[in-house]
Order: structure tokens, then sequence, then C-alpha cells
């Protein structure tokens, strides 16, 4: 498993079903990635200058919607991450 260092977290995007206005259900290479998913694993904390850590507002498990082109999607195993910074992160769906 990916153990993220410093302020960045790892998330497993969730796939939505994405339609046209009339219906119809797109296939995977032509519809768009989902900005929407899961919180894997989060890093201590962002550094500052005098060392003290600021902790993340996000935790595991949570759902959060984030920046369309961020982050650095990797591969372990069969299943894809994205490794993005918490600055990123929009929102927490509640």
């Amino acid at each position: 498993m990916l153990k993220p260092l410093g302020n960045r977290v790892i998330i497993k995007r969730v796939e939505t079903e994405q339609t046209t206005k009339s219906g119809i259900v797109l296939t995977d290479k032509a519809k768009e990635k989902s900005n929407e998913g899961k919180v894997i694993a989060v890093g201590p904390g962002r550094t500052l200058d005098n060392g003290n850590v600021i902790a993340p507002e996000v935790k595991e498990g949570d759902t959060v919607v984030f920046e369309q082109y961020a982050g650095s999607e990797v591969q372990v195993g069969d299943e894809k991450y994205l490794v993005i910074s918490e600055e990123e992160i929009l929102a927490i769906v509640q």
C-alpha cells in the first residue's frame, strides 16, 4: 500500500456513470474522469518553516471533491490511485 508523505493524500477515484442529455450512456473513453473520490491514506501534514506540523483537515474514509487535473495517477497492482496535495482538495462531501 502507499504511504503519503507531508501534506499529500491518496485518493481512489469514484467512477460515476455519465449519460448525455438524451439518455445515452457514455463509454469509458468518451466520458470525463470524475473529480470525486474516497480518501485512502493521509500524510502527517504540512511542516511550517518553524518546524511545527499542521494536521490535515481530511481523514481516511472521507469522500472529497478535488480539482479536475490535480495530482498524479499511480497504479499499484490492479488498482489506480491519485496522489494529490491537500491544497488541491476543494471540499468534503457530507
